[in-house]
C-alpha cells in the first residue's frame, strides 16, 4: 500500500515564479534523482526545494517506516505566501511602493513501507543466580 508523506517550507524569501521554474525540473521524479538534479542546478531556488525534499524523505523514513530508496515525488506545489509591502524613496520627496514576495513550498512523497522482519522471541529459562555473601570492603 502506498503511503503519502508531506513536508512544507513556508515564507521562503523568493518569488513563487522563480521557485516554480526550478520545481518543474524535479516534479514527478524519484527523490534521489531530484536531489542530484537540484545539486547541479545553478539557481538560488534549488536550495530551499532540496531542503524540503530532504525533509520529506526524512519524515518518510523516520516517522512512517518507509523505504528511502524508492520514494517518488508525487506532488510539488509552489504557492505565494504573504507579501511585505515596502516603499522606496524617489525624487521630489515621493515614494514608490514595491512588494517583497514570499513562497510556500509543499512536497508530497510516496513509497512503500519497509517489510518488518519476523520477530523471534526467545524465552530464557535459566534459574536466577543466588546471591553470595560478600565480605565487607575494608582493611584486613
Amino acid at each position: 500500500m502506498a503511503t503519502f508523506v508531506k513536508a512544507q517550507a513556508k515564507g521562503v524569501d523568493m518569488t513563487p515564479r522563480k521557485v516554480g521554474i526550478v520545481a518543474s525540473l524535479v516534479r514527478g521524479t524519484t527523490v534521489a534523482n531530484a536531489l542530484t538534479i537540484l545539486e547541479h542546478t545553478p539557481r538560488r531556488a534549488a536550495g530551499p526545494i532540496s531542503k524540503v525534499i530532504t525533509s520529506a524523505k526524512a519524515n518518510a523514513v523516520n516517522n512512517h517506516n518507509m523505504n528511502g530508496d524508492d520514494l517518488v515525488i508525487s506532488e510539488l506545489h509552489v504557492s505565494p505566501g504573504p507579501r511585505m509591502k515596502r516603499f522606496r524613496p524617489v525624487a521630489r520627496g515621493s515614494a514608490h511602493p514595491y512588494q517583497k514576495k514570499t513562497t510556500h513550498i509543499t512536497v508530497v512523497v510516496t513509497g512503500t513501507e519497509k517489510t518488518k522482519p519476523k520477530s523471534t522471541t526467545t524465552v530464557k529459562t535459566t534459574a536466577p543466580k543466588s546471591k553470595a555473601k560478600s565480605e565487607p570492603k575494608g582493611d584486613k
